[in-house]
């Protein structure tokens, strides 16, 4: 049996289900991008019958990230897969959405526990064969790589499986994904499931591939996972910062530093970089506007904090009497840089470089602008600070609206108030004054005003990105759409009326910093419209 472990990610489909993780495909394009960087061997772009723009982002994730860079030979290219019902409209999609891939998969699922077939699917089980056998046997016809998936394997019966999965084989599937879709399992449990299942399915050999799909319902997901893993199976699906419906799926950034931290455990490789883990993390959680929080295994703001006396009195006579992994391990770099005004072009690319971005020149000229403006007003300039400036440079919905000015005026002898300049989508100068219950709500009044796009603030957060007065504030908001003129609608209509959107900002201002993540948001929010609008 392999030692080798694919990560299959399937952010950009499962993790972008959670509310409010709706990411634009520019911004699934640049996850898909860090992913493949960061040495991901599948990527599950997307669901492509969900809609057009949902077949178009997975189609160009298809051509850009799923084929070998122009001029550069040898550089891992990762499988795209993209997710399709077992019915023939949903493979059809599927296939058209990854066929320029250079090595493209359809994915394709139906349920077989009890609960579903009942309920959901309103099928015998001998109809839920006879649907597999032939879509999959389909799906053969238009791709070699195919996966299937038992929806709520965690949940079904053992020997039903081994039929279903045995007919999947016949058809031609070469990975048999196990899902426990609704984290019911313990890992005892899934151990024997998986174990079952590799010693009792029909047709089972050596080029089959079984892979772990786990949620987080009762926090067992990683746990299962795990011990799917040690089980047997050589795949893992898994999203970053753990992402997903409800509770969320299978952190990456967990399977993998364990895989790799308890190495003489499992004696499993991955083909991560797992420096990387950090900066998309960061990304990931920019994009979608879901915080990750403070005590987040791997990636999280205190994974490698120490406050408690003993542990601080253990790390400064050994840094392994606390820590069972590098922070460097992940990409959290604990050494300050050392970077101000007098820093050059030069010193910020190569700076900017070891953190993972690599940016052109037009690209760098926007971020050395950013970084000259900051060392203005902060005398020493860390990573963390960077981080954040990058991706409040570059990690950003197009600007439809931007913010040109603010002024605000608050304290306990006046109301509070705050006048906003925007630059509008053609260019034009709004200026807007209003008050509020505090500097942020006036500001946010002011923006409103201006842009008149109806929505709910339903999330605010505020964080130091370092320490110090001078710290380089972050705002991560969420926003839903709401209708503007209370008509009725359809159900499709009301669905892109009722999308709930992630903003980010960061400024040594915090006010600046909040009217940029509201504007951020609300700008994703027009696009959106815009383009369902025109769909």
């Amino acid at each position: 049996m392999s030692n080798y472990v694919k990560i299959f990610d399937t952010t950009l489909r499962d993790g972008e289900q959670s509310p409010g993780a709706t990411m634009t495909s520019a911004e699934k394009l640049e996850v898909a991008r860090s992913l493949a960087r960061m040495g991901v061997d599948i990527i599950e772009a997307g669901f492509p019958a969900a809609s057009p723009d949902d077949l178009e982002a997975v189609r160009r994730i298809a051509v850009e990230v799923g084929n070998q860079p122009k001029g550069v030979s040898g550089a891992k290219v990762p499988v795209i897969a993209g997710l399709a019902r077992a019915n023939k409209p949903d493979i059809d999609k599927a296939w058209e959405a990854v066929q320029s891939a250079e090595k493209p998969r359809i994915h394709t699922f139906l349920a077989t526990s009890a609960i579903h077939m009942k309920h959901k699917l309103k099928m015998d089980p001998e109809e839920v064969v006879q649907r597999v056998s032939e879509m999959v046997a389909y799906a053969r016809t238009l791709c070699a790589d195919i996966e299937f998936s038992p929806e709520d394997a965690g949940r079904s019966d053992p020997e039903f499986l081994y039929v279903v999965l045995g007919e999947a084989i016949k058809s031609g599937a070469t990975t048999l994904n196990i899902p426990d879709t609704v984290g019911y399992t313990t890992p005892d449990e899934f151990y024997k499931l998986i174990d079952g299942i590799i010693k009792h399915t029909p047709g089972m050999h050596d080029g089959i591939t079984i892979s772990v799909h786990c949620h987080d319902d009762l926090g067992l997901a990683t746990a299962n996972a795990l011990a799917g893993i040690q089980a047997g199976a050589r795949q893992a699906e898994v999203t970053i910062n753990g992402i997903g419906e409800r509770a969320g799926n299978t952190s990456l950034e967990e399977v993998v530093m364990t895989l790799k931290t308890r190495h003489p455990v499992f004696e499993l490789e991955t083909g991560i970089d797992t420096q990387q883990l950090s900066r998309v993390s960061k990304l990931v959680s920019n994009y979608t506007g879901i915080v990750v929080q403070p005590n987040k295994a791997i990636v999280g703001a205190n994974a490698f904090a120490h406050e408690a006396g003993i542990h601080q009195d253990g790390m400064l006579k050994h840094q392994t009497t606390y820590e069972i992994m590098r922070p460097e391990d992940v990409g959290v770099n604990q050494t300050t840089l050392v970077m101000g005004k007098h820093s050059g072009r030069a010193a910020l690319r190569s700076r900017l470089a070891l953190m993972g971005h690599s940016l052109n020149d037009e690209d760098l000229n926007k971020a050395f602008a950013r970084f000259k403006e900051l060392a203005d007003r902060k005398k020493v300039i860390t990573d963390a600070d960077l981080e954040a400036l990058i991706a409040d440079e570059f990690y950003r919905p197009r600007d439809v609206y931007h913010l040109e000015g603010l002024q605000v005026s608050c304290g306990t002898l006046g109301m509070p108030t705050a006048t906003v300049r925007l630059r509008g989508p053609d260019g034009e100068i709004h200026n807007f004054a209003s008050m509020g219950t505090g500097p942020v709500d006036a500001t946010y009044k002011a923006i409103d005003a201006i842009i008149k796009t109806p929505c709910k603030l339903l999330e605010f957060n505020i964080h130091a990105v370092t320490e110090g007065i001078d710290a380089l504030g972050e705002v991560t908001v969420r926003v839903r759409s709401e209708n503007d003129n209370q008509q009725t609608m359809d159900a499709q209509s009301e669905a892109m009326y009722s999308r709930v959107f992630g903003g980010h900002g960061a400024d040594t201002d915090i006010i600046v910093a909040s009217a940029k993540a509201y504007i951020n948001a609300l700008n994703k929010l027009i696009v959106a419209r815009t383009e369902g609008m025109q769909a």
